[in-house]
C-alpha cells in the first residue's frame, strides 16, 4: 500500500483539504489500487488514518515530553497546543474522527489519540505545578480544546481569527504567572480595553 502511504499529503487522500471526507472508492481510485486491494489493508476509515497519521502522531507526543524539561512551562505548552492546532487543522476533517476515536476504544485511532492526549496531558501538569497554569484542568479538557480550536480553524468564516482565538484560550488556562510571552494576536488583547466596551 506504498501507493496510497504516498499520497497522505497529495490529492488522494488530502484533496481540497478535506482530509476526512474522502471516500475510500476515491482513495483507492487516486493510489492506482483495487476498493478491495484497500479494504483488505485498511478495512475502516480510522484504519487508513492511523497508517498514514501514526508518525505525525508521535511526533506529537515526542515535541510534548521533549518540552517537559523546559524552564518556561507555559510558554512549552502553548507552543505545543499551537502546533497541535495547526497540524489538525491542515488535515480538515480529522479534527471529528480523532473526537469520535478517542471515547471509542475499537477504532483503530484509539491508541494513537489517548497516546497524544496523556502527552499533553503531562505537558500541562508540568505548567501546572510551576503555578503557570489553572489547576482546574486535565488532560481531556486539553484535547477538547485543542479540538475545538482546529474546528474553529476549519471554518471559512472563522479561520482569518484563529490566531486571535488560540491566544484568547491561551490566555484563559494559564494563571497571571504563565501568560504566554508572545502570540498571533496578543498585541490585540494588551491594550483592548476600550474595544471592549464599545
Amino acid at each position: 500500500m506504498d501507493a496510497v502511504h504516498g499520497d497522505a499529503d497529495g490529492p488522494g487522500v488530502h484533496e481540497g483539504g478535506q482530509f476526512g471526507h474522502v471516500s475510500m472508492r476515491d482513495v483507492a481510485r487516486r493510489a492506482g489500487v483495487g476498493l478491495a486491494t484497500l479494504l483488505r489493508h485498511f478495512p475502516t476509515r480510522e484504519a487508513l488514518m492511523e497508517a498514514l497519521l501514526h508518525g505525525s502522531f508521535e511526533e506529537l507526543a515526542a515535541r510534548a515530553r521533549d518540552s517537559g524539561a523546559s524552564p518556561a512551562p507555559a510558554d512549552a505548552l502553548v507552543t505545543w497546543v499551537r502546533e497541535c492546532v495547526a497540524w489538525t487543522t491542515a488535515y480538515r476533517g480529522v479534527t471529528v474522527l480523532m473526537a469520535a476515536a478517542i471515547e471509542d476504544p475499537g477504532s483503530a485511532l484509539h491508541a494513537s489519540c489517548v497516546a497524544l492526549r496523556a502527552a499533553g496531558a503531562a505537558l500541562l501538569r508540568r505548567a501546572q505545578e510551576a503555578g503557570a497554569a489553572r489547576g482546574d484542568l486535565d488532560g481531556e479538557d486539553l484535547f477538547a480544546v485543542i479540538a475545538m480550536l482546529a474546528w474553529a480553524g476549519d471554518q471559512p468564516a472563522l479561520a482569518p481569527r484563529a490566531g486571535r482565538l488560540l491566544d484568547v484560550v491561551a490566555h484563559a488556562l494559564l494563571t497571571g504567572r504563565g501568560a504566554p510571552s508572545g502570540g498571533d494576536g496578543g498585541s490585540r488583547g494588551d491594550g483592548g480595553g476600550g474595544d471592549e466596551s464599545a
